[in-house]
């Protein structure tokens, strides 16, 4: 078959598809035409195959100059058909609005403690989440042999171990105090790290606030009441809080803060039956981490609390796996539009 006659069998062939469904496998059938067509160039002699190259070029061009021809005829006579139907086209009508998204539950809760803590006065800061590990360690008083590295289950980023996946928000405690001169008030909202196995209650990626406050005079009673703010902000009303000892290296005294629970009077599941549920780690800063950032502990203090932010969002929308946070599953984030 030459040239011509077959271009125009095939341009008659795509003019007449009836619908769009053949109108694809026409497309695919010369698609296949034209292929074998230039994978057969190099078999042939020299002098030819420029022409043969020219020609299935052109053969392709045609095809495709058809196609969109008689894809834009059959969406034209749908349109007609469609109007025809006894008026239910109307095309003056506005066109269907775009679905509205909504915010995270992360997001939300998180936008609501920047507005508690901002109306207190306190920064909302940030800091790197591949983190040096002076930041995320040494600086914050775990020394290279203290146990706590290895509790931490840290995501290591180079050879050398000197760049992390910060496993806290804690690392950007050093950095404030570097960058802010006392006294000031901060907390950092943020993503933190830990290679864990996954489950119902734990998840690599979570999200933590951190607060830091410095100032003269400083003691555990402002750290209360700076809590006892915190969960007033959150639930609508006071909470009992109750403070246990608890040791971890970059405060001293340090405390394990649990709140009375705010979903029932004699027990629930939430609380484990017990009424009270175990919120964040706190104290007052270590001397070590206030010179680590620069701060005479002589003439300052500070104190400084983590707060489980992923686990405060399962409290407030009663969430039982933490995995569905950042699952991107449209069906539980849906919940919250």
């Amino acid at each position: 078959m030459s040239e011509a006659p077959e271009l125009a069998a095939a341009q008659e062939r795509i003019a007449a598809a009836p619908d769009e469904h053949a109108l694809r496998q026409l497309e695919r059938e010369y698609a296949g035409v034209v292929g074998a067509r230039l994978a057969a160039i190099p078999s042939l002699p020299a002098s030819e195959r420029r022409a043969a190259g020219q020609s299935a070029n052109l053969l392709k061009q045609a095809i495709e100059a058809a196609a969109l021809r008689r894809h834009e005829a059959l969406q034209a006579a749908a349109l007609m058909a469609e109007r025809l139907l006894g008026g239910i086209f109307d095309p003056t009508l506005p066109a269907p609005k775009p679905r509205r998204g909504s915010l995270h539950p992360i997001t939300r809760v998180t936008r609501e403690l920047e507005d508690l803590f901002t109306s207190m006065g306190w920064h909302v800061l940030d800091g790197p989440e591949v983190e040096l590990e002076r930041y995320n360690f040494d600086a914050l008083n775990i020394p290279r042999d203290h146990p706590a590295r290895d509790t931490m289950d840290t995501f290591r980023c180079d050879a050398e171990g000197k760049l992390v996946m910060r496993t806290h928000t804690s690392p950007v405690q050093v950095r404030a105090m570097e960058r802010l001169k006392p006294p000031f008030r901060a907390i950092v909202p943020g993503k933190v790290f830990r290679n864990e196995t996954k489950d119902a209650s734990h998840e690599h990626t979570f999200h933590q606030v951190e607060g830091l406050a410095i100032d003269r005079d400083l003691s555990v009673g402002h750290l209360i009441g700076a809590m006892k703010t915190l969960l007033r902000g959150i639930f609508g009303r006071d909470i009992e809080i109750r403070l246990r000892p608890g040791y971890f290296p970059f405060v001293e005294p340090g405390f394990e803060l649990d709140a009375r629970c705010p979903f029932c009077q004699s027990g629930c599941s939430v609380c484990k039956q017990s009424t009270w549920i175990e919120l964040l780690p706190c104290g007052m800063v270590h001397p070590n981490v206030l010179r680590a950032g620069g701060i005479d502990p002589e003439a300052w203090t500070g104190f400084a609390f983590g707060l489980g932010l992923s686990r405060l969002v399962m409290l407030r929308y009663g969430i039982d796996d933490v995995r569905l946070l950042l699952s991107g599953d449209l069906r539980f984030l849906e919940q919250f539009a």
